[in-house]
């Protein structure tokens, strides 16, 4: 999820970057958002994106940095090619500056340069361990011996401060280097989001021989929508849906999950709370400063701000075979954002809120059929759109509008007469392995062919897994939906006619006409 503004499902979150909370953080935020909650229990692709994305996921405990911090340490870690990294340094240093990202290539190439050495001042010094145990096992004089004795402790603790400095310069490193983006496609247009390239233009704009209202003039009219008594009881941002609003929300629900289980993907619903390390090893920033997701006090879990977290993290650390890809999921879940920095006119009412409810498509597949399934999803998100008469623009979004995990992503954007412009609804990103390779998501390629010229058995002669490439679109942000419908198909007489598709999904409702007094 990385919104340009706000993107309502694919990868990106606009304020989100990765940057993992290592208690060596420099940027550490001083301030995160949190949230209390009270409980009884309180194409075949180059090896570039290989390079830059993140091994397995490693376990390893948690420590905190101080009482004044409480910043836990990650208890996961990316195994990133430094290696490469460094022999390709201009062609990541470009790629950092395209993607407005806030890596540090230098420190990190520092960093890695300081751990080399490091690492082979441990490595002579258990050579020298071993040399003097190999001694020990000869015969020797009394004061021979108790000579190799003392100079073995020596070796030992020198080797204990030098393993521990490792440990903290290792930690430091991923911090920084966890930061690097993921690689950009060809085709991706350099620059900010004005910069982004037409790929679609559908439909055209309703004509209206009356003046047009914008969805909250018609939500208080036709009593659909209360945003004064959730602003009482929740916040700003809050709103409650009343009378056919609600069965609006239920129909765009249920059609979007059947047009879209009819393309092959298995329905979920997902928790709505998880751990801050799935959050992080997809790509979004949980704690910190400006962030768009609400943390836990006192635990290390978060709210979802979409259903692309819990449904990346079903196959965490497991290993498919071949034969069940592509994985596609189609998920419903409610979503909360903090919204961070939001404000103004191109947020009011529905458009921009703290929480909705939302279908979300994901896919799990091989390296080779990414580009492949980016162009289905995005195929789906303009059949369901058209089929409910909006006039919409695809967009391939921009390298500087791309978040941390993706390779390419196309947003769509519908008219939204209202409020006098075009407005995102949906987005689908491309995100290779960037996501798999930290939440440890491979699978094991078929060898049919070789094993009929090869009947050794035995795990030696299985092929070597790689990382699937994991995909993600919105198919259905409801609040949004609920804005172009009711501005688009909005009629003189105050009334707002509901497409034909949703009509069966809302009990034959097909007018939602003002209230009688």
């Amino acid at each position: 999820m990385g919104f340009s503004s706000c993107s309502l499902g694919g990868a990106t979150l606009q304020t989100l970057k990765l940057v993992t909370s290592f208690p060596f953080s420099i940027l550490r935020p001083s301030s995160p958002k949190t949230l209390i909650l009270h409980s009884p229990h309180c194409t075949r692709l180059p090896s570039l994106f290989r390079s830059l994305s993140a091994q397995t996921a490693l376990q390893t405990p948690s420590s905190v940095t101080s009482e004044k911090d409480k910043v836990a340490k990650p208890q996961w870690k990316a195994a990133i090619d430094f290696k490469w990294i460094r022999d390709n340094k201009d062609i990541v240093a470009t790629n950092i500056k395209n993607r407005n990202s806030n890596a540090d290539l230098e420190l990190v190439l520092d960093l890695y340069e300081k751990l080399m050495s490091l690492q082979k001042e441990v490595e002579r010094i258990r050579g020298e361990r071993n040399v003097v145990a190999n001694k020990m096992k000869g015969k020797l004089e009394v004061s021979e011996r108790q000579a190799l004795i003392e100079e073995g402790k020596n070796l030992k603790e020198g080797l204990v401060a030098l393993e521990e400095d490792l440990i903290q310069l290792t930690d430091k490193l991923q911090e920084e280097a966890q930061s690097i983006p993921n690689i950009t496609h060809p085709d991706v247009p350099i620059g900010g989001e004005d910069c982004s390239a037409l790929k679609k233009m559908a439909g055209s704009p309703h004509v209206f021989s009356f003046p047009v209202k914008d969805h909250l003039q018609l939500g208080k009219e036709l009593d659909l929508l209360d945003f004064d008594a959730a602003a009482e009881v929740s916040g700003s941002k809050f709103y409650y849906l009343k009378n056919e609003a609600v069965l609006l929300e239920m129909g765009l629900i249920n059609w979007t999950l059947s047009e879209v289980m009819r393309r092959g993907f298995v329905p979920l619903t997902t928790p709505e709370i998880v751990r801050s390390s799935v959050v992080e090893k997809c790509g979004f920033q949980p704690r910190g400063q400006n962030t768009q997701v609400y943390s836990i006090e006192g635990s290390d879990q978060c709210l979802i701000g979409t259903a692309e977290i819990p449904v990346g993290g079903i196959h965490m650390d497991s290993i498919l075979t071949e034969s069940v890809l592509p994985l596609k999921y189609v998920a419903y879940s409610h979503c909360f954002r903090t919204e961070a920095g939001a404000a103004g006119t191109a947020t009011r009412g529905l458009y921009r809120v703290h929480q909705f409810s939302k279908v979300e498509m994901f896919i799990l597949c091989r390296p080779e059929d990414s580009n492949f399934y980016h162009e289905e999803l995005i195929g789906i998100e303009e059949d369901l759109f058209s089929s409910l008469g909006l006039h919409f623009k695809t967009l391939d979004m921009a390298s500087g509008d791309l978040g941390a995990p993706a390779y390419r992503k196309f947003d769509v954007e519908a008219w939204m007469p209202g409020l006098g412009r075009y407005g995102e609804i949906s987005s689908a990103s491309n995100c290779t392995d960037y996501q798999s390779r930290r939440l440890g998501v491979r699978y094991r390629p078929s060898l049919s062919d070789q094993s009929s010229a090869n009947p050794k058995k035995g795990k030696a002669n299985l092929a070597p897994t790689q990382f699937v490439h994991t995909l993600n679109a919105t198919a259905c942000a409801v609040p949004r939906m609920i804005v172009c419908l009711l501005e688009n198909f909005q009629q003189e007489d105050g009334s707002v006619v509901i497409p034909m598709p949703l009509r069966p999904f809302m009990g034959g409702l097909d007018l939602i006409s003002p209230k009688s007094k």
